[in-house]
């Protein structure tokens, strides 16, 4: 039976206090067992999230040649990158052959105009490269939005969970430096290499992961207490939510950020293969935000077991490992203006 569990938080969104605190009891009993459940009643538009994910498969159905015209620099993580440039499993130290994966990532779009945001451009407020249809960069920016404000809803059902006050996170996220990341699994050709997966075993880098497995049911597994491994079954119109590394540390491990991976899929004698196509916004807390054990997650028998980070700094540790061959990437563009042309994406 499956360890994740699918959780309705519209009774915490608008109902009473006591509909709120059973909502973070469930909550908080999927955190402390596998780090993972399903959220419904979020109040995500269900046209929005289909409409993104056909624009997305229009985009990764281009040629690679098109795709690479708004690719990832080494300066910058927005855009296309495509097979062989990534390997989650770097992440921990396990040196794996690279993910069959190709990816699609955006940032915050409205940068304010300040001192704080234009300090850390480099490194984390890059200008996203978009699609030369319009229509997508105006629903990807939509969607983002709708993961912002459902990441906040989150981790006010986690302050509740955690008994403190509902608005504990704010001032750590902000000025959250997020990414909305496509991942992209092509239909496999021939086997895969031995320790090669769509994507290697890994932990989430941040506070929380919310992953939409656009019509992908299976392949996703997280790890069990006895090191297998079990299949998370995606129910139809819910996210995927996983707790990342910064809140395992937040919480001193009361919350676990767990391993998890996707499977390669061999050809099957007599089947065709499938591709598969996963949309995740990981929401890291604010650049400077320290990170360090929350009060109520500490005593005198269970004290903090970790030294103080901030989120910028475990964020570029952890994506530098499991990004192969950055530094043979090209410099960033002069222009921010490439794209890449999709004909029809926004009818598809």
């Amino acid at each position: 039976m499956s360890r994740v569990p699918l959780v309705d938080i519209s009774p915490f969104l608008h109902g009473t206090p006591q509909a709120r605190d059973a909502v973070a009891r469930q909550v908080d009993d999927a955190c402390r067992d596998s780090g993972f459940l399903m959220v419904a009643g979020h109040g995500v538009d269900a046209a929005l999230m289909q409409r993104y994910e056909r624009m997305l498969r229009a985009f990764f159905a281009l040629p690679v040649e098109e795709k690479q015209r708004i690719g990832v620099t080494r300066d910058s993580n927005r855009g296309f990158r495509g097979r062989d440039a990534t390997a989650l499993a770097h992440s921990r130290g396990d040196y794996t052959p690279p993910d069959l994966m190709e990816r699609f990532t955006t940032g915050r779009s409205q940068i304010p105009d300040d001192d704080y945001h234009r300090q850390r451009a480099h490194n984390h407020f890059q200008p996203n490269r978009w699609p030369e249809d319009p229509a997508f960069a105006a629903t990807a920016i939509a969607y983002y939005a709708e993961m912002e404000r459902l990441a906040a809803d989150l981790m006010r059902i986690f302050a509740r969970a955690l008994s403190v006050a509902e608005d504990y996170f704010v001032l750590y996220c902000d000025k959250h430096i997020s990414h909305l990341v496509a991942n992209y699994y092509p239909a496999p050709k021939e086997e895969a290499a031995a320790g090669q997966f769509r994507a290697g075993a890994h932990t989430d880098f941040g506070a929380l992961t919310l992953l939409n497995p656009a019509h992908s049911p299976r392949g996703l597994q997280v790890q069990t207490a006895d090191d297998g491994w079990e299949d998370v079954v995606h129910q139809p119109g819910s996210f995927i939510v996983n707790i990342g590394d910064l809140m395992a540390r937040w919480t001193n491990d009361r919350w676990v950020s767990t391993m998890h991976r996707v499977q390669p899929q061999a050809p099957a004698p007599g089947m065709g293969a499938t591709d598969r196509m996963s949309i995740a916004f990981f929401l890291q807390p604010n650049d400077d935000a320290p990170i360090s054990c929350i009060p109520t997650c500490a005593d005198a028998g269970n004290p903090p077991r970790y030294e103080t980070v901030t989120s910028g700094e475990h964020y570029q540790m952890k994506s530098n490992r499991s990004w192969i061959g950055k530094k043979d990437l090209p410099a960033p563009p002069s222009s921010t203006s490439s794209t890449a042309t999709i004909t029809g994406a926004s009818h598809a």
